[in-house]
């Protein structure tokens, strides 16, 4: 797997001066961003959502949407296209790194949970929401931060959205049925992204969304 120690802010183009870009640039930019889609696709097929039942791929295409207002930069946005491939599919970073660079990979690795090949997810899920947690938290960059709020923003819209259909109940079709661990994992979250995205749209909606669900549950200090 791809060290996250080898990505560096140095390295980083959010974390520098972007100039101007050309046309050409652009098409670049497209190009990647659509090269993204189609092997996202088809590493997705036939997959669906958990709530909804909707075609899995539609998650990744909103968790780029939401990365559109956060960031032009294109590695960010193609990750989040592909940020599901190592975690859910049976792709491999390595395959992400080749086809998409080790920019790409790098943030596709900040967001993939260990799978803990051979135990139940259910068992697992503290472990690995730790584990993701720490991540995050050791990580400067930018790229991750804006990538983990994308995903959690669309996850927690699918989670508003049931929840104003089924209330409570929504929770039996996950893996950590306990909703106070939901909310510590959101929570902790949103502790995380705070200092540096809060005054951004997308943390704000995901805070609503979060209030929505667990009232009084995190307040944003300004």
């Amino acid at each position: 797997m791809l060290s996250h120690g080898r990505y560096t802010e140095e390295g980083n183009p959010l974390s520098h001066g972007a100039g101007a870009k050309t046309r050409e640039d652009e098409t670049a930019m497209m190009n990647k961003i659509e090269e993204a889609i189609i092997y996202a696709t088809v590493m997705h097929q036939g997959k669906t959502r958990k709530l909804g039942k909707i075609p899995y791929i539609l998650h990744p295409l909103e968790v780029a949407q939401i990365l559109t207002t956060l960031t032009e930069d294109e590695d960010v946005i193609t990750a989040g296209i592909l940020h599901d491939i190592v975690e859910d599919t049976d792709g491999m970073l390595e395959e992400i790194q080749k086809r998409f660079g080790e920019q790409v990979a790098f943030l596709v690795a900040s967001e993939s949970e260990n799978k803990h090949l051979g135990e139940s997810r259910e068992a697992t899920w503290r472990q690995r929401k730790e584990e993701s947690l720490q991540v995050l938290k050791n990580s400067r960059d930018p790229g991750v931060r804006m990538l983990w709020l994308a995903d959690k923003l669309a996850n927690i819209r699918s989670l508003s959205g049931a929840f104003s259909r089924q209330g409570e109940a929504m929770w039996q079709n996950f893996h950590q049925r306990d909703p106070s661990l939901q909310l510590w994992y959101y929570r902790s979250i949103a502790e995380l992204l705070e200092s540096s995205l809060n005054q951004t749209a997308a943390f704000r909606e995901m805070i609503r969304h979060l209030n929505f669900i667990w009232p009084g549950g995190f307040e944003i200090h300004s």
